[in-house]
């Protein structure tokens, strides 16, 4: 028993601790990279697109160097869901109501819809080789043109927002931070698979739903922080942006990155819990993006009904497995 319990004070002290380490080492990484003078292109988009993204992709580097893809796809899968749904859908309740351009969240849609795709087309095999994994993060370029090209405003406005901020500290401290930042999310992100792998096999539950459903959860976090902040400072278009980006990070750099690097063979995944999670979140996309391209605002009523679409997985999914 004590076992089990210090395994999920571990899950929660690791989540706890790549949410902060993470902002920690976007925030010093962007100021470090404006003051030496880097194209404010390569830090509105890194920030628009990756930057609270970075918690998923180190979890995927660190679950596939230990052999548990199931953790690196649960997670990157999970966190689409749960920030399309969940975190769209809290929006506007803790916010108000905000207007969203209808081009820009086709542009976004479809490209989130086109990554999930992929995603099912590879895990359906059961399977994820090298090529595949390269091809998941080849697509991002494409995406983040797109992106950029369909988001200009609000990545100028991220960038505008950096280059306000003060710097009274000099160069070596950003970079000190931002370097204790990124080891803070490697460090937690080896707790969080290490305590995933054992909560799993002592409560014998698979480790990809405690990834799909916990550790996602955790790790959608940072775009809930940011995205309530943007929408405060009047910036809807940054928070569209970042959370549309970031499901399509996640379908793409998140959970490939592991598998370029560390993957010399197939990593195995089970399709079995793959499969359904990725044609639901596939089914949630639609729903989430049409309402939002008719509507042209995302209000209490569509924020209810995101939410619903999130709580209903649990059913769903459970109901399919069992």
């Amino acid at each position: 028993m004590f076992q089990i319990i210090l395994a999920f004070l571990v899950l929660i002290g690791g989540i706890a601790l790549i949410i902060y380490s993470s902002i920690k080492a976007v925030k010093h990484s962007a100021i470090l990279a404006a003051a030496l003078g880097v194209s404010p292109l390569i830090i509105g988009v890194s920030l628009v697109s990756i930057g609270t993204d970075i918690s998923e992709i180190f979890n995927s580097l660190i679950s596939v160097a230990l052999g548990h893809g199931d953790i690196d796809v649960g997670d990157s899968v999970g966190s689409d869901l749960t920030q399309l749904t969940l975190i769209f859908g809290i929006l506007p309740l803790v916010s108000g109501m905000f207007y969203i351009h209808r081009k820009d969240i086709i542009v976004l849609g479809a490209c989130e819809v086109l990554s999930l795709v992929l995603i099912f087309t590879i895990v359906e095999k059961g399977y994820i080789t090298r090529l595949d994994a390269i091809l998941m993060v080849g697509c991002l370029g494409i995406y983040i043109w797109l992106i950029y090209n369909a988001n200009k405003e609000s990545i100028l406005h991220r960038v505008e927002m950096i280059e306000k901020i003060e710097t009274p500290k000099s160069k070596k401290f950003h970079l000190l931070i931002a370097a204790m930042g990124f080891v803070g999310v490697t460090l937690a992100s080896f707790m969080i698979v290490e305590s995933v792998i054992f909560i799993s096999n002592y409560i014998n539950i698979h480790e990809y739903i405690v990834s799909f459903f916990v550790v996602a959860l955790g790790t959608s976090l940072p775009e809930l922080a940011v995205d309530i902040n943007a929408l405060r400072l009047g910036h809807h278009q940054i928070a569209i942006g970042d959370i549309v980006g970031s499901c399509i990070v996640d379908s793409t750099l998140s959970i490939g990155i592991g598998h370029v690097v560390f993957n010399q063979n197939p990593n195995y995944i089970t399709a079995a819990f793959a499969v359904p999670t990725v044609l639901y979140t596939l089914m949630a996309s639609f729903i989430v993006f049409i309402t939002i391209a008719i509507r042209r605002k995302i209000d209490k009523k569509a924020g209810i009904l995101f939410i619903s679409l999130y709580f209903t997985s649990y059913i769903f999914l459970f109901t399919f497995w069992i």
